[in-house]
């Protein structure tokens, strides 16, 4: 009997795909469960429908991908921290770190999963990161990793002003 699958399957296959399978398997399990629905004209139709729907819907995500992977390419994040008199610095910039500045930024829809960071960041300098936005679009972010500023220590200022006592009116 032919079917067509109205769901994921690890055995049979994708979302509208067409399978042969036996008729009782098809009957007794696929149908009543709702993974499948028997090959018909109607049903043929319905699912070209369903497949082109879904590719709008697809290649819609990848427009939104690509505007937002150019916006993210331009943006720069500069990172300050602490570092010791060897310029190696305390900790590390982490997914999370990242993330969070991303955020401060306003791109509040991106994962923090999604950002590829293999390992931590540990060294002053550039840094490119990568964070995947679909399956087919990622984008660079463009890290700088800065020594954070020492405040300065005030030095007192004398004040060089002659004080003269106040003259006598009388």
């Amino acid at each position: 009997m032919k079917i067509i699958l109205k769901q994921e399957h690890d055995i049979l296959g994708a979302i509208g795909e067409i399978k042969e399978v036996k008729d009782g398997y098809a009957r007794n399990y696929l149908i009543p469960r709702g993974i499948a629905v028997t090959v018909t004209p109607a049903n043929l139709k319905t699912f070209e429908e369903v497949k082109k729907q879904k590719s709008r819907k697809v290649q819609k995500e990848i427009d939104v991908a690509n505007k937002l992977s150019t916006d993210l390419t331009n943006t720069v994040l500069t990172v300050y921290v602490k570092t010791a008199e060897d310029e190696k610095i305390y900790g590390s910039v982490t997914a999370q770190t990242i993330y969070n500045m991303l955020k401060e930024k306003g791109y509040e829809n991106i994962e923090r999963k999604k950002i590829l960071l293999p390992e931590h960041i540990k060294t002053l300098g550039e840094h490119f990161v990568d964070i995947k936005l679909h399956a087919n679009v990622t984008a660079k972010v463009k890290v700088i990793v800065e020594k954070e500023k020492e405040p300065e220590t005030e030095v007192p200022v004398e004040n060089n002003t002659e004080v003269t006592p106040a003259a006598d009116s009388n």
